[in-house]
C-alpha cells in the first residue's frame, strides 16, 4: 500500500471520529436545554404563558358600603367606651308562686256544692263570694248555739229572780249564788257554741240554716279550681288555690362554692330569653341546707310583677351581682357575632365595615367587655349587625368560587 492510500485512510478515520463526537455533544446537550427551558421559559414563552395581572381583591373579612347603604339596612353604630362592669354568676331558676300571698281553701266541714261563683283565672278581691256548700254537721252546731242561747236566757232571767230574793232576805244566799253559777256555765257554753259555728261557717249569726260561704282571703287570683256544682267535698280536699301574683318568687341552686357570694338582699338581674325581658331584683332567702340530689342550696328572689307577665313555671336565667369593676373597653352585646366559632365585632372604615376578631371578658346589663381586639373609640355596628354577617358570608363564598 502507497503513502496516498494510507493517507487516505487516515483522514476518513479522522473524520468518522469527529463527527461521533459532535453527535455526541449535540444529543448530550439537547434535553439539558430542554430542561433549562422548562425550568426557566425562554422569554417568548414567558410573554406568551403568564396571565395579564389581576385587578385588586377586596380585602378579605372588610364590607365596602356606602352612607346611603348602610341607612337602608337600618345598621345602627355605638362607640366603643371604658365602663364600670358588674361581675356576675350565672344560674338556671324558675319563677314560682309567692307561697307568702297563695291560698289554698279547704272546706271547714263536708257537704254538697250548692254554688260556685268563681271560674280558673279569675281576679277577685278580698271578701269576695267562691262558693256556697251545704252541709249537715252546720245545721247541728246552728242547732246547738241556738239551744245554748236560750239556757243562756232561762239562767239570768232565774239568776235575776234570786238575787232580788236574796236582797230581800227572802230567799237564802246559797240560791242566790247557785243561780250565778248556772248563768256563767250557760254564757261559756253559749260563747263555745258561736266558735265553732264561726270557725265552720266563718259567721257566728244563728241564721243561715245548714250553709256556709267559702271567701277570698286578700286579692288575688284563682290558679286552681276543683269542684263544681253538686259534687260532694270534705276538709281534706283543696278546693281552690289563689295566689297574688302581683309579687312571685324566682328560685335557683347554688353550690356550695358559689354560696360567699350570694347572700340576703344581694341584687340580682332576671332574665327570660322567651319574653326578651330583663328585671332587677334581691335574694330575699338562702338555704340553710344542701338538697340530697342536686347537692345546692335553694336561693329565693322576689320580684314585682304588676303586669302578670312573670308567671310561674317560666324558666329563666337568674344572675347574682358579686363585684364591680372598671372595664377599658365594652360595645353592647347586639354587636357582637360569631363567625367561624370566634367572637367578631363590625368596625366601621371609611369605606364600609372590617370584621374584626376580638377576645370578651365580662358580660352585664347588656354590655360586654372587649379584652383584645378593640380599642376604645372605635364605632361598631349594634342593630343589624347581623345583615354584615350575612353579606361577610355571600362575598366569602363567591370569593371561594
Amino acid at each position: 500500500m502507497d503513502k496516498k492510500a494510507i493517507l487516505a485512510i487516515a483522514l476518513t478515520l479522522i473524520a468518522g471520529i469527529g463527527l461521533g463526537s459532535l453527535l455526541t455533544t449535540r444529543a448530550t446537550s439537547a434535553p439539558v436545554a430542554e430542561q433549562s427551558h422548562a425550568e426557566h421559559g425562554t422569554p417568548a414563552q414567558i410573554t406568551a404563558d403568564t396571565p395579564a395581572e389581576a385587578e385588586p381583591e377586596e380585602a378579605e373579612g372588610h364590607l365596602t358600603l356606602s352612607d346611603e347603604q348602610i341607612n337602608a339596612a337600618g345598621i345602627q353604630l355605638a362607640e366603643a367606651r371604658p365602663q364600670v362592669m358588674a361581675l356576675s354568676l350565672a344560674f338556671p331558676g324558675e319563677v314560682r308562686f309567692d307561697e307568702d300571698r297563695t291560698a289554698h281553701i279547704v272546706p271547714r266541714a263536708p257537704g254538697v256544692v250548692e254554688q260556685v261563683l268563681v271560674n280558673l283565672g279569675q281576679a277577685v278581691k278580698k271578701g269576695q263570694l267562691l262558693a256556697v256548700i251545704a252541709s249537715p254537721q252546720i245545721s247541728e252546731q246552728r242547732s246547738e248555739q241556738a239551744a245554748a242561747q236560750r239556757r243562756v236566757e232561762l239562767a239570768r232571767s232565774t239568776f235575776e229572780r234570786e238575787r232580788q230574793l236574796w236582797q230581800e232576805q227572802i230567799s237564802a244566799e246559797q240560791d242566790f249564788l247557785q243561780a250565778r253559777q248556772a248563768l256563767q256555765e250557760a254564757e261559756i257554753a253559749l260563747n263555745n257554741a258561736r266558735q265553732k259555728i264561726s270557725a265552720l261557717s266563718g259567721s257566728s249569726a244563728t241564721g243561715g240554716g245548714n250553709r256556709y260561704e267559702l271567701r277570698a282571703p286578700f286579692d288575688a287570683m284563682v290558679v286552681e279550681k276543683h269542684l263544681t256544682l253538686g259534687e260532694v267535698v270534705n276538709d281534706a280536699t283543696s278546693v281552690f288555690t289563689l295566689s297574688d301574683l302581683s309579687r312571685v318568687w324566682v328560685t335557683f341552686g347554688v353550690s356550695p362554692k358559689d354560696l360567699d357570694s350570694v347572700r340576703v338582699d344581694t341584687s340580682v338581674n332576671v332574665n327570660a330569653p322567651e319574653l326578651n325581658a330583663e328585671v332587677a331584683g334581691n335574694v330575699s332567702y338562702v338555704g340553710s341546707l344542701l338538697g340530697e340530689q342536686t347537692r345546692t342550696a335553694t336561693v329565693r328572689a322576689s320580684l314585682a310583677n304588676p303586669d302578670g307577665a312573670w308567671r310561674p313555671g317560666l324558666f329563666v336565667t337568674v344572675r347574682v351581682t358579686t363585684d364591680t369593676r372598671q372595664a377599658s373597653v365594652t360595645v353592647p352585646e347586639t354587636a357582637i357575632q360569631t363567625i367561624e366559632d370566634s367572637p367578631r365585632v363590625f368596625v366601621r372604615t371609611d369605606d364600609g365595615f372590617e370584621a374584626r376578631t376580638v377576645a370578651l371578658g365580662s358580660r352585664s346589663a347588656g354590655q360586654v367587655e372587649i379584652i383584645q381586639g378593640l380599642d376604645a373609640g372605635a364605632r361598631v355596628a349594634t342593630a343589624g349587625s347581623f345583615i354584615l354577617k350575612s353579606e361577610l358570608g355571600k362575598a366569602s363564598a363567591e370569593h371561594a368560587h
